[in-house]
């Protein structure tokens, strides 16, 4: 089978039993950078030294189905450098291709940089989105931003150091100044700072740079307070656009929180006039 090992992002203290047992007993680990994964054998004082195999972004679409191969007679364990692997991180492909032969895949738990930095920020957890890595480029950036300005559930988004600042003032400029956030930094680590405010003010912050590992956790949007009126306008511009009237009304709805069997109710109405 394929197990997929979650591994500490930062605290060594965060590895759990099962994951020591597993890498205590292996054979054969596909590991994103097989350096990492030596380091930390070293560092949680296991002398089993398993075959390391490379599996990175750059060659998961070649390895994927020779290491689902392999896993049909043999375990082979998936490490990322830090977390769940296939989380932005490799192992999806792998898990993909070993589905399709039928190989048996399993997960051993662990430290996840996602739900640890949801859970401190302070922001809502009941309903969240896990967005990866914002764009580089500015234009690119703004549009994916502009792509979730409506969405209300918390969006949690990776970042690196360099870029903080300036994501930080595009997540202002799109989703407005006083959108609150939360930026989660070295989790779980020794110099681990979570700090919370608008998106201008942390955009502020941030300008003076910044260091570490870091995950940003942006707060959903409102309810937009909309007529009944206006909502179904809006359903008819995308009705005219040629949206099923069904679908139209649940984005509207979602939009506007109003009920989606009432727009369709009025709109069905409206066709008898």
């Amino acid at each position: 089978m394929i197990i997929l090992a979650a591994t500490p992002i930062g605290n060594l203290g965060d590895a759990s039993r099962r994951l020591i047992e597993v890498l205590e007993n292996a054979e054969l680990v596909a590991a994103e950078d097989t350096r990492t994964t030596q380091r930390l054998l070293q560092a949680l004082g296991i002398a089993n030294r398993p075959r390391l195999i490379a599996l990175h972004d750059h060659n998961e679409k070649q390895k994927a189905d020779e290491l689902a191969a392999l896993a049909a007679d043999r375990d082979l364990v998936v490490l990322s450098d830090a977390g769940m692997p296939t989380v932005s991180d490799p192992g999806y492909g792998l898990v993909a291709a070993a589905a399709s032969r039928g190989v048996t895949v399993t997960a051993i738990p662990g430290p996840s940089a996602v739900l640890t930095a949801l859970a401190v920020s302070g922001l809502p957890t009941d309903r969240f989105a896990f967005e990866g890595f914002l764009p580089r480029k500015q234009g690119e950036r703004r549009q994916a931003l502009r792509d979730l300005e409506a969405e209300r559930r918390t969006l949690v988004f990776f970042e690196s150091p360099s870029r903080l600042a300036a994501s930080l003032g595009d997540i202002a400029a799109v989703f407005g100044a006083d959108r609150r956030v939360a930026v989660c930094r070295e989790l779980t680590k020794l110099h681990e700072e979570v700090r919370r405010g608008s998106a201008a003010e942390l955009a502020e912050w941030a300008a003076e740079g910044v260091r570490g590992e870091i995950v940003v956790v942006v707060e959903g949007a409102a309810v937009r307070a909309v007529s009944p009126e206006d909502a179904d306008a809006q359903v008819q511009e995308l009705v005219a656009t040629g949206v099923r009237l069904k679908d139209a009304c649940a984005e509207v709805a979602a939009a506007t929180g109003l009920g989606s069997r009432d727009l369709y109710q009025r709109a069905l109405a409206a066709r008898k006039r």
